[in-house]
C-alpha cells in the first residue's frame, strides 16, 4: 500500500553496531515505497562491519560513538529537519532501537524499536511520543520478560515479544525469521501510517 500522502512524513532509520549496511538500506527501501521521505544516516562515519565482526564493531560503537553522543546527534537531525516535515518518526534495529528510545523522550512523533537490548539500561525513560518497541524471547544478555515488565508500565509505550532471537527482522542474518517479519512490519506500517495521519 502506498502513503503518498504522508509524504510530508520524514522517518529517519538508524542501523545496527554493524553500521550503515545492506540490510538498513533495503529496510529503508521498503519505508521509501510505501510513500514516506527517508533518511539513513551512518553514525559510524566509516564503511559497515561484516557480521563476522560483532566484537569489534559492538567495541567500535562504545568507545567511537557511544548512546548519548549518538542520540545527541539524532536529535539534531530532527531539529534541522522540522521544518520541513509535519512529522518525523524513527525506526531503529538494535542499538539503533535504544538511540530510537532515548530520543522519544525529546521532540519526535513515534518510534519504532527492533531488539534494542540495551534499552534495558534507559528504562526510566518516559517517551513523549507512540513507541512500538519488539524484542526477540530469545537474548543471551539479560531477561527479556523483566523489561518488558518495566517498560509495559510507560506512557506511550507498545511492547511486542517475537519467539526468536536478536536479529529476527535482518534478512542477512542466521537468526531471520520470514513470517515475523513479515507481521513486524505490516504491524509497523500501520503504526507509522497512524501516527503520520494524525499529524498532516
Amino acid at each position: 500500500m502506498n502513503f503518498q500522502t504522508y509524504r510530508k512524513a520524514l522517518v529517519i532509520i538508524l542501523h545496527e553496531i554493524y553500521g550503515l549496511n545492506e540490510h538498513i538500506l533495503a529496510f529503508g527501501d521498503k519505508v521509501s515505497q510505501a510513500g514516506y521521505k527517508v533518511l539513513t544516516p551512518n553514525l559510524l562515519k566509516r564503511e559497515p562491519f561484516p557480521y563476522e565482526q560483532e566484537e569489534e564493531a559492538y567495541s567500535y560503537f562504545v568507545s567511537q560513538i557511544g548512546f548519548d553522543r549518538a542520540a545527541d546527534e539524532v536529535r539534531q537531525m530532527v531539529r534541522d529537519h522540522r521544518d520541513q516535515y509535519d512529522c518525523i518518526m524513527i525506526v531503529g534495529f538494535s542499538i539503533g532501537a535504544t538511540i530510537a528510545w532515548l530520543c522519544s523522550a525529546s521532540e519526535i512523533d513515534g518510534i519504532v524499536g527492533f531488539y534494542g537490548s540495551r534499552i534495558r539500561n534507559y528504562a526510566e525513560t518516559e517517551p513523549k511520543c507512540p513507541a512500538l518497541l519488539f524484542f526477540a524471547r530469545n537474548e543471551k544478555s539479560f531477561n527479556v520478560s523483566e523489561l518488558v515488565v518495566k517498560l509495559e508500565h510507560r506512557q506511550n509505550t507498545h511492547v511486542h515479544v517475537i519467539e526468536g532471537e536478536h536479529g529476527f527482522m535482518n534478512p542477512y542474518s542466521k537468526s531471520y525469521l520470514p513470517q515475523a517479519y513479515q507481521a513486524c512490519l505490516e504491524r509497523s506500517f500501520d503504526f507509522l501510517q497512524w501516527i503520520a495521519k494524525g499529524k498532516m
